[in-house]
């Protein structure tokens, strides 16, 4: 359920949060709920149950769920300001989280549009607790109820130094609520977290490969609000989180605080441990002798304490030494690298790659590569005082972490200029990763080109987002390009039942992964009543669209239950296909399924199941106009005092 919220002073306009819970209620509803009932709310949606912990693997301890109540005589949400030392690591291994939550505690504004004020443990307290995060183009509201994770009354993953302070480990658990579990949580990309704060942009530098003036793009971009992460890369798993000698943990999440310029000799940048302890311990440390030269009130507004709080000052120059990449979330999308701030002019496309259709592989596989999804860029007006055009374009997948598990993880973004097959590519991001995001800078003369967001190996299903972010404003429009796009670009008239079927059967009978034999005309005649809102008769350009949007949906569908591969379905499948798609049957319905549509060895062709999840459609829309007319007629009656 979408509603509008205030964003915090300082925001132009109000944002539209969607609640993620089943029911549809928002955060004050369930707490005006609880708070009539004299009950504390227990999360339907995320239980405190092991599948809410661990998916891959037992629970390692025993855990017991328990409200901060139960932890502290009197616990607080937040206690004095959100700050970065409130976030301390436990048994989890999201450093990569907890560096962007640090990072975040030093945007004040953004902090309260993720972490609303609006809560606590004092009046209004039901046990319920909301955060607001950015997915795929929308703000969500996610609710979790207070009940953590613990051993021996002590939190197990996030907790704050002050053990009577929450807001980090239920900011935590709303994070991985989200993600479907808290091992979901486990290894990641601080930009990713970044983003998901913000709905910002990110990019990314190599330390070792440095545009020359990286420290000013740091400096800008901590003056801008922007959230910054930097790590130290390891070469095999054995490396990861060991430290090294001058107290810096390889293959670990750091975040990027502040940066100083002492002169034309000294560049300082400060970084912080989200451990809340181990710090560098080379020039410009805590206690190091570097120090006594600077006045001190310069010093205590630099260091504040010298405690072991996990943060410290570098000199640059160490700093690129020791340190391999950087990431930097831009909040507002403006540019870093100019000295004018300005804002980039932004394209938005949603896409999914579905096998056998559109998951057409990297440019290796040139026979399936022309498949993939494509996007028409047109850049007509150079930056300012330059033949070149700036464009940053992000690809970002959908549902990652949800999907992780089964090797759904890479893709790029590549370029294209005229033909596929015989031209060279005008521009690409570096390579395949196992992130979440990729995104790329470049920088290309005015001209049209075509944008091709590819996963590696062909057949490899995902849903997906990209974002196009311009100097000047862009051009850009989704691309039809395979057989079942063409025919939607062919019907620009009214379609009958059999024309319906002539189009249909062509495209079906197309894919190599079902087992097709042709639709009936019965079937078709089922569609367009199920589509033909204009009672006609006949499928309009508009109620084919409608259509074929269900259509791909059916597909994924009976390609994800069709676990053997067999292009079939059996009809335990069915059952399974019929719940996900939000079609609850009882038993003897099931049966009936089954027997009209399974064959002797009960199993079931594309082409029946496109007939009974149609006639379904049919039963169920047929079955809601029935109840509204009797609804309605109950209320004409006793509006009539009948």
């Amino acid at each position: 359920m979408p509603y509008s919220v205030t964003l915090p002073s300082g925001s132009k306009q109000a944002a539209l949060v969607e609640s993620t819970q089943a029911d549809g209620k928002t955060f004050e509803q369930l707490r005006q709920e609880c708070l009539q009932k004299g009950k504390l709310f227990e999360d339907p949606d995320f239980p405190a149950v092991d599948d809410s912990l661990f998916y891959s693997q037992r629970v390692p301890v025993n855990f017991e769920w328990k409200r901060p109540g139960e932890i502290c005589k009197d616990p607080k949400f937040i206690t004095g300001g959100a700050t970065r030392t409130d976030i301390c690591q436990g048994q989890l291994g999201d450093c990569w989280l907890l560096a962007a939550i640090a990072s975040l505690t030093l945007h004040e504004d953004t902090l309260k549009r993720v972490v609303p004020h609006d809560q606590g443990f004092d009046r209004g307290y039901a046990g319920i607790f909301h955060f607001k995060f950015w997915q795929h183009n929308k703000w969500l509201d996610v609710v979790v109820d207070d009940r953590l994770p613990c051993v021996r009354n002590n939190l197990v993953f996030v907790h704050s130094a002050d053990n009577t302070e929450f807001w980090s480990a239920l900011l935590e658990k709303a994070y991985a609520k989200l993600n479907g579990s808290y091992e979901s949580l486990k290894g990641g990309s601080t930009m990713e977290a970044m983003e998901d704060f913000t709905g910002g942009v990110g990019e990314m530098y190599e330390t070792k490969n440095p545009p020359s003036n990286l420290f000013l793009i740091l400096k800008k971009a901590v003056e801008r609000g922007s959230m910054l992460g930097c790590s130290i890369d390891i070469t095999s798993s054995a490396e990861s989180e060991a430290q090294t000698t001058t107290g810096l943990v390889k293959g670990h999440a750091y975040s990027i605080t502040g940066v100083n310029y002492r002169g034309a000799k000294v560049q300082l940048i400060r970084v912080r441990n989200p451990w809340g302890q181990v710090e560098w311990n080379g020039p410009w440390s805590d206690n190091s002798r570097e120090w006594n030269a600077i006045d001190s009130s310069e010093k205590t507004r630099l260091l504040h304490n010298s405690l072991d709080d996990g943060e410290f000052w570098m000199e640059f120059g160490d700093f690129k030494a020791n340190y391999d990449k950087i990431e930097i979330c831009n909040l507002t999308a403006d540019s870093l690298s100019d000295d004018v701030r300005k804002k980039w002019e932004v394209n938005l496309f949603e896409g999914n790659w579905i096998r056998g259709s559109t998951a057409g592989g990297c440019r290796n596989y040139i026979d399936t590569f022309w498949t993939n999804p494509q996007f028409k860029l047109r850049l007509d007006h150079p930056d300012d005082g330059d033949k070149l055009c700036s464009v940053i374009v992000a690809l970002m997948q959908k549902n990652r972490r949800r999907l992780r598990k089964e090797g759904r993880v890479c893709r790029r973004i590549t370029s294209w200029k005229d033909f596929f097959r015989y031209n060279a590519s005008k521009a690409r991001s570096r390579t395949y990763v196992n992130m979440r995001e990729v995104s790329e800078r470049f920088r290309m003369p005015p001209g049209n080109y075509l944008l091709v967001p590819t996963t590696f190996q062909p057949h490899h299903e995902a849903d997906f987002l990209i974002r196009i972010f311009s100097e000047n404003k862009a051009g850009a429009m989704y691309v039809h390009t395979n057989t079942h796009q063409c025919y939607i670009r062919q019907i620009d008239k009214a379609i009958s039942a059999r024309e319906l079927q002539h189009v249909l059967n062509n495209v079906l009978s197309r894919r190599k992964e079902v087992k097709f034999d042709g639709l009936t005309l019965n079937t078709c005649h089922s569609i367009i009543n199920l589509m033909d809102v204009d009672n006609t008769g006949m499928l309009e350009f508009e109620e084919f669209k409608v259509f074929w949007d269900k259509l791909k949906k059916w597909i994924m569908l009976f390609l994800s239950y069709d676990t053997d591969r067999s292009g079939r379905m059996s009809s335990y499948e069915l059952r399974s296909a019929l719940n996900a798609a939000g079609m609850q049957l009882n038993n003897k319905l099931l049966q009936l399924l089954g027997l009209r549509f399974a064959d002797e060895n009960f199993d079931i062709d594309f082409d029946d199941y496109l007939t009974c999840i149609v006639r379904l459609e049919n039963m169920f829309r047929t079955a809601v106009k029935v109840t509204q007319i009797f609804i309605s007629s109950q209320f004409l009656m006793l509006s009539m005092n009948i």
